[in-house]
């Protein structure tokens, strides 16, 4: 099966919300943890335990475990590992983008089935020109994977770039999300290349309609709710993996408070977007 055929299954079955597994060192701390690797290490596989046989969909974020260096990354692994385990897919959020070989090697670490770091699905940057991303979308296609590509991101700085005007006169957001609809065109029921749009966004006229799934980061603690997931993704919403990280991993060390509250958010996502 394709990312697409999987993650729209995934999110038929288990819902649309999606759960960051983001070990920050405030939120060790708060959890009792110690800011080391035994500390992270308790931390991202109680997350595991307590959300990935709930959620359609849970997201790492490298950065977290690669601050301890190699022993963070074989924390990581564990985490790819049993959240896929626990029936969940995985979105490792890594927003690499470069160009050529050094695309590629990005492209084999984080999605071929050989590498231990090997997940379902990355986010990556198309800022070096949509292009440089080539090695990534073709190495996804040999292997049934998925690339998330920012877009229209809700960070204060985004807009710079992302609403400038490209060379044919649109935007450059707009420019990267007609990309991403010739990528998915004619792919049933979805396709495997999604786009990453803010969950807290303003009000935008960009086409959403990619045929692809739709990253909104920033729902719930950041701001974001069921009637902005309406508002901003309107007709494509079934398509949108509303994505949480503070919001449940504060609830921790509680594994059983951090397993209602996806089960919360999935009820409060159908019952908004049905």
């Amino acid at each position: 099966m394709s990312f697409g055929e999987r993650v729209h299954a995934a999110m038929s079955e288990r819902g649309q919300f999606c759960v960051g597994i983001d070990p920050h060192g405030a939120l060790l701390v708060d959890w009792g943890l110690t800011d080391d690797v035994a500390g992270l290490e308790t931390f991202a596989l109680s997350v595991v335990e307590a959300v990935a046989p709930h959620v359609s969909v849970v997201k790492p974020q490298s950065a977290f475990y690669e601050r301890f260096g190699s022993r963070g990354i074989a924390v990581l692994e564990r985490v790819i590992a049993e959240s896929r385990a626990a029936g969940a897919l995985v979105l490792l959020d890594v927003k690499r983008g470069d160009i050529g070989s050094t695309s590629q090697a990005y492209a084999d670490a984080y999605l071929d089935p050989a590498s231990p770091l090997a997940s379902d699905a990355i986010t990556a940057s198309p800022f070096l020109g949509f292009g440089s991303l080539d090695p990534m979308v073709e190495t996804a296609r040999r292997h049934g994977a998925g690339v998330f590509v920012l877009a229209l991101t809700s960070n204060p700085e985004g807009p710079e770039v992302q609403h400038a005007t490209a060379a044919d006169g649109g935007t450059v957001a707009g420019h990267v999300l007609d990309r991403l609809r010739d990528l998915n065109r004619a792919a049933d029921p979805l396709g495997s290349f999604g786009a990453v749009v803010g969950a807290t966004i303003e009000p935008s006229a960009e086409d959403l309609a990619i045929n692809g799934p739709l990253l909104a980061p920033g729902y719930g603690e950041q701001g974001g709710g069921p009637a902005d997931i309406r508002r901003i993704f309107g007709a494509v919403a079934p398509h949108v993996l509303a994505s949480s990280s503070r919001g449940v991993l504060r609830l921790g060390p509680d594994l059983g408070a951090m397993t209602d509250a996806c089960r919360r958010a999935n009820d409060e996502l159908a019952e908004a977007l049905a």
